[in-house]
Parts: structure tokens; C-alpha cells; sequence
């Protein structure tokens, strides 16, 4: 009887606590944390690493799944919120391409066998692949700048060329753009229902692989994909440096990096061991195949649910694999600590950082053309402009990676125009290093374009004891 009183005692209270709780919640008599644009607070500033679906260390198997970016993980996608009184006026966007075949073969080994034709019905597959495989196949007005008319609009080698795009590689950007669509185009009607070929603009490198990750985005981003209305510019430099490429100093803090990873590396003596027992077994000397970078070829065999290759002297296995992909996530944190990359990453990424600027002027000017942007391009491309921006902890650009810029009018005074920064729809604008402090003391949950413009105009030379691009180009510090 005594237990059971105290057990009924017991339930009155915790009623009587939940009661005073949401009484005082709903009084605002205690704090509640806001949500802004559908978001909590703290949540939109997180970064890679997600404390709640991290592992508790460096896991190089959990690091290669999320780089092979399989197209079955559904993510969560942050482009476009904004206070309801913000009108979108610009969106620029740097992909890296999707999935492909190795750059590097493993020698005397054969080669994954993976199939780069397109099968609608063959995993993974998109809604709109098979119209995609269709319009691709039957182009009869396409119009590309220089080298790329000679390229082909879409993979179909039964058995992969290397550096080929991949089928996965096709799904992952109809996702992208698919994503930014019903986004973009449905929800802030970006474009106008009457648009033109001076409303985008286009660029891309000369590898099939990039011109056709671009082509695969736009197909599912566009309402209507006219090939009138399409026209890719041909970029030669993989940095998209345009005619500003012309810079000593770059190339030099570049190779002060390449002397560091080599330094690196030869310290590492598991990870000479690893090569040393995967030269044995594949009967070649062990700088033959450091040199075949490995790691490109067993990415492949990785992503794709390949096994890895086997030779009469044994096979090369998953223990290999993880031993030479930790030394890469190693490399990657001292990269960050040591600032020769940081360097050469303020250099390398200026041109395009610059272009971005200058369209954004014009069009907070009132401007009406080229309102989206799309430049088609590689991980040697976003990753010195992550870098750039001091996005310290973004991880290096997995297949189909996305950098988005997007530019806003505020409704309630429209001669002001901010930013906001997403990779791979994670807001990341409050971690770059301009605009680090700005959410403390405003409550716009963006970042001035100013703030922006002159970063890229003027602060990012402080680091290199410059004032422009040219002098910290041709000023000689070693």
C-alpha cells in the first residue's frame, strides 16, 4: 500500500513539472532557442564533423564512403533559406564532377571492370536519366566553345576509358540539379518563365567528365533544356584563372606543398611497408607503383563494390586500402596546420573568387543577366577556393561536390545585398574568415556583400604582405 502511494505521488509530480514547464515556455518566461528559416540557431552554423552521426575518430572507411558520395544517401540541403522579406538575385555554382573511372591504372593488374554506358534501369538510376540518355543522344544544334565540340555529351563505353564518367557519376549531378531546381527555380522563381542564353552562364574545363557532370545538372535544373539556349565556355585552366594566370609565386608555395606531402610521406613507415607489400604482390619495384597512385585505382574498386585486384603472389585488401587513405586524412589535417597550401590557395583561387565578385556588383547594380552560374570543374579547383575562404574544416571535395554562392536583396532595404556560402548544402558562411564575427553583432543571418568584395578585393593580399594580386604574384618572399 505504501509503494503504491508513493508511486502515485511520484506520477503527480512529474505531471505537475511538465505542466510548469511548458506553462513557462509558453509565457516565454524561459529561454527557448530561436529557430531562424526553419533551422536552429546552432545548427546553422554547424560543419563537418557532425558530433551526432560522426564516428569518435578518424575512420578512413566512414571518410571513403562519404567521398564516393553514393547516390542512394539522402542529405539534408540548406540553399535557399532566407528571412521571408529577402528576394534572391544571384546563385554561382562551383561542382566538382561526379563519380568517374581511374586517372591511374594499377600495374599488371587488371583493370575494374565497370560499364559506362547509361541503363535507365540499372541502379543507380534518376527519374529523369532515360530522357537525359535520349536528349544527349539525339543533340542535333549544339553549340561548344573551341575543344569541347569534340567531346562526346554523355559516357558509353561498355567498359570505362579512364578518367570516364561514370553512370553514378550522371545520377549524382541530375540530383544537384534536380535539388537546386525545386529550390532555385520553383520556390524563388530565379530565372524568368522567358529566359535566355544572357541569363546563365556557363564554363567548364576540356575533360568530357566536367562537360558532361554540367550538362547532367543543367538537364534537371532547367525547365525546358534548349540547346539554343546553352552555350559551355571552354576553360583550359583546371584553377579557371582565365587571363590571370600568369603568377610565379603560386607555382612556388605549390611546390613548398609538394615538399611537404613528400616529407610527410617518407615518415611514414607504415605507409612505405603497405607500398612495399602491394609492389611484391603485384611484382613491380615499390617507386613504380608509389608513383601509380594507388589510392585513385582502389577508390575505384571501393565505390563501385569491387574486389580489390589479386596477382598468384596474393591480393591487395582493405587493410592496405585504410592504411595509405589515413595517411591522406593526415596529410590533409598538417596541410591546414602548416599554411604553404593556404598560400598558394589565396593565389590559385583569386581569378574565379574575383569573377564572382564583379558579377555579383552588377547585378546588385540592377543588372539582369548572367543570374546563375555554373562552373564545371575538378577537387583541384574547390579545394584551394574552400581553402581560400578559411573553410578550415571542410572535408576535401568528394565526387559531385557543390560550392554555392548565393546572392540576396533585402526587401527592406534594397540598396543592400548579402551572401550566403553552402558546400554541399551545409551553411558554412559564418566560417569563412570575412565573415566569421558578423553574426554576433547583426541579425541578418548573412553576410554583407561588402564584407565579401572586400576580402577578395584587398584582404586576402594582408596574408601575403600584398596589396593585389599582381604584386603578391611577383613579389619574391623566399
Amino acid at each position: 500500500m505504501l509503494f503504491r502511494n508513493r508511486f502515485l505521488l511520484l506520477l503527480v509530480l512529474a505531471a505537475l513539472l511538465a505542466f510548469l514547464s511548458i506553462s513557462l515556455q509558453f509565457f516565454h518566461l524561459t529561454p527557448v532557442t530561436p529557430v531562424k528559416n526553419g533551422m536552429n540557431g546552432k545548427n546553422r552554423k554547424r560543419i563537418m564533423p557532425d558530433p551526432l552521426t560522426e564516428p569518435p575518430v578518424v575512420n578512413p572507411i566512414h571518410e571513403a564512403r562519404i567521398y564516393c558520395n553514393i547516390p542512394s544517401i539522402t542529405e539534408r540541403s540548406a540553399e535557399g533559406h532566407a528571412p521571408y522579406y529577402f528576394k534572391l538575385v544571384s546563385v554561382h555554382v562551383l561542382i566538382r564532377h561526379g563519380d568517374r573511372y581511374p586517372l591511374y591504372a594499377i600495374p599488371k593488374t587488371k583493370r575494374p571492370e565497370i560499364d559506362c554506358t547509361l541503363v535507365a534501369n540499372r541502379k543507380p538510376n534518376h527519374p529523369k536519366l532515360e530522357a537525359f540518355i535520349n536528349h544527349m543522344s539525339k543533340a542535333s544544334e549544339v553549340f561548344m566553345e573551341g575543344t569541347l565540340s569534340t567531346l562526346p555529351l554523355y559516357p558509353s563505353h561498355s567498359l570505362c576509358e579512364m578518367g570516364e564518367l561514370t553512370q553514378t557519376g550522371v545520377v549524382q549531378h541530375l540530383k544537384n540539379g534536380q535539388l537546386l531546381r525545386d529550390i532555385y527555380l520553383k520556390k524563388h522563381k530565379l530565372l524568368p518563365k522567358d529566359w535566355t542564353t544572357k541569363h546563365l552562364y556557363l564554363e567548364t574545363t576540356g575533360k568530357s567528365r566536367t562537360l558532361q557532370s554540367g550538362l547532367a545538372l543543367l538537364y534537371s535544373l532547367l525547365p525546358d533544356f534548349d540547346w539554343k539556349k546553352i552555350n559551355f565556355r571552354h576553360q583550359w585552366s583546371t584553377i579557371f584563372c582565365s587571363g590571370s594566370c600568369d603568377c610565379p609565386m603560386r607555382n612556388q608555395y605549390l611546390e613548398k606543398e609538394q615538399r611537404r606531402q613528400y616529407l610527410l610521406r617518407v615518415k611514414n613507415n607504415q605507409l612505405e611497408n603497405t607500398y612495399v607489400e602491394m609492389a611484391k604482390i603485384v611484382g613491380i619495384p615499390t617507386r613504380q607503383l608509389r608513383a601509380a597512385n594507388p589510392i585513385d585505382s582502389m577508390l575505384c574498386h571501393f565505390c563501385h563494390n569491387v574486389s580489390f585486384p589479386c596477382t598468384k603472389n596474393g591480393c591487395i585488401d582493405i587493410e592496405h586500402f585504410k592504411v595509405i587513405k589515413t595517411h591522406q586524412i593526415e596529410d590533409e589535417k598538417e596541410r591546414r596546420e602548416r599554411k604553404l597550401y593556404f598560400k598558394y590557395a589565396l593565389l590559385a583561387s583569386h581569378p574565379v573568387l574575383n569573377q564572382t565578385v564583379n558579377r555579383m556588383l552588377r547585378i546588385a547594380e540592377g543588372r539582369k543577366e548572367e543570374i546563375f552560374v555554373l562552373y564545371s570543374a575538378h577537387d583541384v579547383t574547390l579545394s584551394p577556393v574552400l581553402s581560400a575562404l578559411g573553410i578550415t574544416e571542410a572535408r576535401f571535395p568528394r565526387f559531385a561536390a557543390r560550392l554555392v554562392f548565393e546572392l540576396w536583396q533585402d526587401g527592406e532595404k534594397p540598396t543592400d545585398h548579402f551572401i550566403r556560402i553552402l558546400y554541399n548544402g551545409v551553411d558554412v558562411t559564418f566560417h569563412t574568415s570575412f565573415c566569421q564575427e558578423h553574426h554576433k553583432h547583426s541579425s541578418k543571418p548573412m553576410c554583407p556583400l561588402e564584407d565579401f568584395v572586400h576580402f577578395v578585393k584587398r584582404d586576402m593580399f594582408s596574408v601575403l604582405n600584398s596589396t593585389s594580386y599582381y604584386d603578391a604574384c611577383h613579389r619574391k618572399t623566399f
